[in-house]
């Protein structure tokens, strides 16, 4: 059931507008998509944060709009980091029984047995774009990693199966793996690698990803 969160239309598009409406406590957004003309509004952001950590990244939201309802997902949005709020959001209105594309964050589940060992864990992916209709979206992809030794890897190929949706990426395209201490050390230094070892692994830590501008 999707969870449901009040909006207001907005007319006034002036900068001092859209500055007073943050300063009370609100987000500007949009929404556009499914049988809805692009409609400039305004959400709590209290209301809105309590909302996406209840339904998730990609749940379905029950968007009110002046009484008028409206089945949407969080498609985009915009945030201030110095200021650490969201300053802009975009919401998709979805037909539910239609497949859309969505972005999946990717979430590593237990310590593999190569890092018992020593090894050093390289996740390569932290997000997959995948399609499926609006309610079977999932909030993460759930790779178990509990397996993975030393020189192992782990790709799209191996978790495929474990979703019946269609995950848009190949299959031979890693996720993680387990490199050697000395391996990771190279890497990290930019020394040459010895041969037969793998090339370009990124790092386990993730950067934070650039958000789209959103027309205001």
């Amino acid at each position: 059931m999707a969870i449901e969160l009040k909006a207001n239309n907005r007319n006034d598009f002036k900068r001092s507008s859209l500055t007073k409406l943050r300063h009370e406590g609100n987000i500007p957004a949009v929404v556009y998509g499914y049988k809805v003309e692009n409609t400039p509004v305004y959400v709590d952001s209290i209301e809105f944060i309590k909302t996406i950590r209840e339904s998730g990244r990609n749940g379905i939201i029950s968007l009110d709009i002046n009484g008028k309802k409206q089945n949407v997902i969080l498609n985009d949005y915009q945030e201030d980091y110095l200021k650490d709020q969201i300053i802009h959001i975009d919401f998709l209105a979805v037909n539910m029984s239609a497949e859309i594309d969505a972005d999946v964050r990717i979430e590593l589940v237990g310590e593999s047995s190569g890092e018992k060992d020593g090894g050093v864990l390289q996740q390569s992916l932290h997000e997959v774009s995948v399609t499926a209709k609006p309610n079977d979206i999932p909030d993460s992809i759930q790779v178990d990693i509990s397996s993975l030794e030393v020189g192992d890897t782990i790709t799209i190929g191996d978790v495929k199966k474990n979703y019946s949706i269609e995950i848009n990426s190949e299959d031979e395209t890693t996720i993680a793996s387990v490199l050697a201490p000395r391996q990771e050390e190279e890497i990290s230094s930019g020394e040459e690698q010895e041969a037969g070892q793998p090339e370009n692994e990124e790092g386990r830590e993730t950067k934070a990803s650039d958000e789209s501008d959103s027309k205001e």
